[in-house]
């Protein structure tokens, strides 16, 4: 098992572990066979022929209240996370030999992350300590917090951890780099002759076989890093700046290695974004973005141990303005004056959204990991900062791409219908649905209000863009795409495979 040895079944990791499981299978499994049903107060469910009940509020976002059980023999009992995985496996059918596993090992880690959690001080800087703050993971995927690799508690955001970048010359033939790098020269001091390239500890360790000969040298630790919320990002405060590594080593659905083609296509964005950014900025004067403005890496590893130089969030915040994980919000936000708060927050967040995509031809991610919300002295939203290039794209058609490497324009691109769902998906289910039911509660009420006030601005910004289409069917109550995480771990398949299934649409 990950981490330090648990003397005893820990509930909360158990309670956490049931919960992300049962989200996914009423999004994914029992929904679309029309298994489930309202029974106020409580949500019934079907799978593999038992029937469910657990007490749900907060909409689309399906938190619990309460704990979830079974029908046996004429009597409601307690569910356990290991029941579910068995009934999901009777579902689905075929053979999936990780999967029960997975669930575990997703179970232990939260487990051994509050244990470790307990004995550590958060950061002080409350953007970190926000980045810090989500133990339990995605809530709607059967196994969040699942990571391969040994050793992995040590470098865990969630667990407060802080460790030293460890520091290679790479001898200067062999350095392969593309657009401003200078912060990475600022971390240390290589060799004449060698390039200064910082390496996550924990990936060189993974690496370290491939590392012998003299076109790497190992310069020893650099300075202290704190890992964000991806896991391979982190920020290195003495430098006030963010470098995004990769990592052999597979983070919920995906090993999280940077691709050549990111590597050069984070910089080409970086340079196209720019005046797109100051043009939605001039109509929207809260939105920011981090750039990613350069990458080095060694010719012999180009994948393995390429960085990538992202600027810091409190570099593009104004001043008096706290920059906080929107996922970190979605846990726990209980505004004075929700409705105002919520107008404010749809405004910073989504219309910009919108105006990239429609009036720019830019797909933005904007989940909750990618998005960090600046808190003005009032707690009030003021600004949102936009993040990750990975997961940026161009609309296909709509951006002269002559001149970049194709292999770098294709996985630049999205075509139009994919981009849109992409967008759809991220900022209003994984996204607004969390926030709303964070701000709601329990208040049903309010929650409606809340959905109101966001269909009256969607609106505003839909006519400000000509009504296009999609946006004229999604306020005409179009279902949402809910991403498909169960089925894409039940094939064992790779994230970009992942399908969507079709969830209610709160704007309706």
């Amino acid at each position: 098992m990950p981490g330090p040895a648990i003397d005893a079944p820990c509930a909360p990791a158990e309670e956490a572990t049931l919960a992300a499981l049962l989200r996914c299978c009423v999004r994914e499994v029992a929904g679309p066979r029309g298994l489930v049903w309202p029974a106020p107060p409580n949500l019934l469910l079907r799978v593999a022929g038992t029937l469910l009940r657990v007490r749900t509020y907060g909409g689309a976002a399906l938190r619990f209240d309460g704990p979830a059980e079974r029908l046996d023999a004429g009597a409601w009992r307690p569910l356990t996370a290991a029941e579910l995985v068995e009934l999901v496996r009777a579902e689905l059918g075929g053979h999936n030999g990780e999967f029960a596993g997975q669930v575990a090992a997703s179970r232990d880690a939260v487990a051994a992350i509050l244990h470790a959690r307990a004995a550590a001080e958060p950061p002080a800087d409350p953007w970190l300590a926000s980045e810090q703050a989500l133990v339990y993971g995605h809530p709607f995927h059967p196994s969040p917090k699942a990571r391969g690799g040994d050793g992995w508690l040590r470098y865990a955001p969630e667990a407060h951890a802080a460790f030293p970048l460890r520091l290679l010359g790479v001898r200067a033939p062999a350095a392969v780099e593309e657009g401003e790098v200078t912060a990475l020269d600022g971390l240390g001091r290589a060799p004449d002759g060698y390039r200064l390239l910082p390496a996550h500890p924990w990936q060189l360790d993974l690496l370290r076989p491939a590392l012998d000969g003299d076109e790497l040298i190992d310069l020893g630790p650099g300075p202290e890093a704190v890992p964000t919320s991806s896991v391979r990002t982190v920020y290195v405060p003495d430098a006030g700046v963010c470098l995004k590594f990769s990592l052999d080593v597979r983070i919920t659905n995906c090993v999280r290695r940077n691709a050549w083609y990111e590597l050069a296509g984070a910089v080409e964005l970086t340079a196209r974004l720019g005046p797109v950014f100051e043009r939605v900025a001039a109509a929207h004067p809260a939105t920011r973005w981090l750039p990613e403005p350069g990458y080095r890496t060694a010719a012999r590893h180009p994948e393995g141990l390429g960085v990538i130089v992202r600027r810091s969030p409190w570099e593009v915040c104004d001043p008096g303005v706290t920059p906080v994980l929107a996922a970190a919000l979605a846990l726990d936000v209980r505004p004075a004056e929700p409705v105002a708060w919520w107008r404010a927050y749809v405004a910073k967040v989504a219309l910009p959204v919108l105006e990239l995509f429609f009036a720019h031809g830019v797909v933005l991610e904007p989940h909750l990991q990618n998005v960090l919300v600046g808190l003005d002295g009032d707690g009030m939203p003021a600004q949102a900062v936009f993040r990750d290039l990975e997961g940026t794209k161009l609309v296909a058609g709509r951006h002269d791409l002559s001149g970049v490497r194709p292999e770098v324009a294709a996985a630049l691109t999205y075509d139009a219908g994919r981009g849109w769902v992409r967008v759809v998906y991220c900022l209003l289910v994984n996204h607004l649905t969390e926030i709303a039911a964070a701000v709601a509660g329990r208040d049903d009420a309010l929650l409606r209000t809340l959905w109101e006030a966001a269909r009256e601005l969607i609106a505003g910004q839909a006519d400000a863009l000509g009504r296009p289409l999609p946006l004229s069917d999604l306020l005409a109550g179009a279902p949402l795409p809910a991403k498909a995480n169960l089925g894409v771990r039940w094939a064992r398949a790779a994230d970009r495979a992942a399908g969507y299934v079709p969830i209610a649409n709160p704007l309706a």
